[in-house]
């Protein structure tokens, strides 16, 4: 097993900000240098393990994305090589993990795509039968694949906070109508595409969600991490068919693993109540969480 990062410590660039499991850092005043530690959340709460390989796992599977998706919009990546911008030293801490990316003007929503029922969309279908404002047709089950895919955009949180599902009326509201219609056509787009080549790889994706900026000129640009395991909820579709039948999710190639097993855990004979600290995890959570991610990413580039 790799020796895991769980918080990088550059100082050869100013720390701009470290995110659930990111460390971004200035490079000048036009790019990023972004750094996928090993540090895994659930639950909108920061493990104190990380999951080894989990950063470079991330990194892969973002870059495949991308350079797959290449042609349908424009991306953060600016090509450098990440450790070109670091001293020698601090090279270990960034070859395999990082990616080096165009400084954008953040927009404040999360462009979440659905494809399938599940997770907080089921719940809310069960209740309203609608998710995010979109109706639903009756009779849907969990883990259903939906008529079509459906935009369910949510509003950006402060940190530690939770993302806020809300309207495209809403988004329109915070963005404006010509970006909040280019963010919402762009995410449907990419996730049909991606969600093709995954079919063929033995995979469904659920759900995932796009994040993205405006460069200079007012573009809207792709960015962040795209179609990993922690923005993304990839089945196998074997088994998918008799989970749909029962009614329940199949098994994920992501970090749902890790959610069941902290919704099991008792402290004092009492719940998690998912607040920080996080329970300690085992080994056997920590190496079961790393299989998952592998695998995403084996079957995927097979």
């Amino acid at each position: 097993m790799t020796s895991a990062l769980h918080t990088s410590s550059l100082t050869s660039l100013p720390l701009l900000a470290r995110g659930k499991v990111r460390d971004n850092y200035a490079v000048g005043s036009d790019r990023i240098l972004m750094v996928a530690s090993d540090r895994i959340s659930a639950f909108d709460v920061i493990m104190g393990e990380p999951i080894p390989g989990k950063g470079a796992l991330l990194t892969q599977m973002a870059m495949f994305w991308f350079g797959r998706l290449a042609g349908m919009c424009p991306n953060h990546l600016t090509g450098e090589t990440p450790e070109s911008v670091v001293t020698s030293a601090e090279a270990q801490q960034v070859v395999g993990r990082s990616m080096l990316v165009k400084r954008l003007k953040p927009i404040p929503v999360e462009a979440v795509v659905r494809g399938y029922l599940a997770g907080s969309g089921w719940k809310e279908y069960q209740e309203s039968r609608s998710v995010c404002g979109v109706q639903l047709p009756e009779g849907l089950t969990n883990a259903a694949r939906l008529p079509q895919p459906i935009y369910t955009p949510a509003a950006k949180a402060e940190a530690g906070e939770h993302d806020e599902n809300i309207t495209y009326e809403r988004t329109v509201q915070m963005v404006g109508a010509d970006v909040a219609a280019k963010i919402r056509d762009i995410s449907i787009a990419l996730y049909e595409a991606a969600a093709k080549i995954a079919l063929a790889k033995g995979m469904i994706i659920a759900d995932t969600k796009f994040e993205f900026g405006l460069d200079e000129k007012g573009q809207v640009v792709l960015m962040d991490e795209v179609l990993t395991p922690d923005s993304s909820r990839y089945w196998p579709v074997e088994g998918y068919e008799e989970a749909l039948r029962e009614g329940r999710n199949p098994p994920s190639f992501d970090k749902q693993y890790l959610r069941d097993w902290l919704e099991q855990v008792r402290i004092n004979g009492k719940p998690w109540d998912k607040t920080p600290p996080a329970p300690r995890l085992s080994q056997e959570v920590v190496e079961r969480t790393a299989a998952k991610y592998r695998e995403a990413l084996e079957r995927l580039t097979a």
